[in-house]
């Protein structure tokens, strides 16, 4: 006789996860539900304290001057731009990427790009650092705090 298991998930949003902030039991896993990003628990780590985990990295394309989509969080961004263009970080009331996102941002076009903040947002870099040095450069966008963001990576004045 065929026996059919269900294996189910903890699943919720981004913003009930962080509210509610649960301890995972060991192994167990917790799936943002608006984010696809997933963290497996411990047994005694918060949720707001455990990393993000990745199964596969996808790389999104950005063909012009761009503001970044909940859609672009834990992926590759390439600004395969011609001409100078900005990457725009958006505050979280737009866009509310959850702390400990990080976005790969890698300069494959000729043009140079600049990383921008629009009204509230602070993103913090080496020496106030903005652009992205050249073609083929790369820069880390790690999300702190709720509209505090940090930038390493290969970046000039």
């Amino acid at each position: 006789m065929a026996r059919n298991a269900l294996i189910q998930l903890r699943r919720d949003t981004a913003a009930n996860w962080t509210s509610t902030n649960p301890t995972l039991a060991s192994g167990e896993m917790g799936l943002e539900t608006d984010t696809n990003l997933f963290k497996i628990g411990d047994g005694s780590t918060a949720w707001s304290a455990l990393l993000y985990q990745t199964a596969k990295i996808s790389t999104v394309t950005k063909s012009a001057t761009a503001t970044l989509a909940l859609t672009d969080a834990g992926k590759v961004v390439e600004t395969s731009v011609a001409t100078a263009n900005n990457l725009t970080v958006p505050p979280n009331s737009s866009v509310a990427f959850p702390t400990g996102t990080q976005i790969l941002v890698i300069q494959v076009g000729a043009g140079q790009t600049t990383l921008a903040v629009d009204a509230g947002v602070t993103l913090n870099t080496k020496s106030g650092n903005l652009k992205i040095t050249g073609q083929w450069s790369a820069v880390t966008l790690i999300k702190r705090a709720t509209n505090t963001w940090l930038a390493i990576g290969d970046l000039s004045a």
